[in-house]
């Protein structure tokens, strides 16, 4: 059986096979909970977030035009709802950044769940749950979702040089974590 595209199920859906949604829920609920887990850092209000969101895509289906991947639009809508929960009005990025050292590979350790590396993907998946709503959303959208800062910056609706921004600061605030819980060797 072919495995059909999202752009294919929307059109379904649209065309009034509205079953199909269902499809688009299993590929997304997974990964969208995850990111409103980790921003709002409760269960229920995560489950109630998420199901507001499908919701809101099913029933603005209709003005997604197809011009940016489903993605791309889904996770907007998952990150607006989520931060209207937070009952964050405004959000406020830096425009300078700071260099400095990559002494842990984050990104080699997000992505290998294999093996020992799955304890130490654990741990780390753990410390993404301590930072800031925008910062654990960052991290898990670029690193997890492997979104490109530009397809960031469309969800976020903010530009690529603030999502640079905002992806280094979580990158320090993550190693700062590690550090003040004397984690270095065991992310190593």
């Amino acid at each position: 059986m072919k495995k059909l595209d999202d752009h294919e199920i929307i059109e379904s859906v649209k065309r009034g096979n509205t079953s199909d949604y269902s499809l688009i829920i299993d590929r997304y609920k997974q990964k969208a909970f995850s990111m409103i887990y980790r921003m709002l850092k409760n269960r229920m209000d995560a489950e109630e977030v998420l199901q507001d969101c499908f919701v809101k895509a099913f029933n603005n289906l209709k003005s997604f035009k197809g011009d940016a991947q489903f993605s791309t639009w889904f996770y907007r809508i998952v990150y607006n709802t989520t931060l209207s929960k937070l009952g964050m009005k405004k959000r406020q990025i830096e425009q300078s950044m700071l260099s400095i050292g990559d002494e842990i590979d984050i990104e080699d350790t997000l992505a290998d769940t294999s093996g020992g590396r799955k304890a130490t993907k654990e741990l780390l998946d753990s410390l993404i749950a301590k930072l800031s709503p925008n910062y654990s959303m960052v991290v898990n959208l670029f690193y997890l979702e492997e979104m490109s800062c530009e397809e960031i910056a469309d969800v976020m609706g903010t530009n690529t040089q603030n999502v640079k921004v905002l992806l280094h600061r979580s990158r320090a605030a993550l190693k700062k974590l590690i550090k003040e819980n004397d984690l270095e060797d065991e992310l190593r």
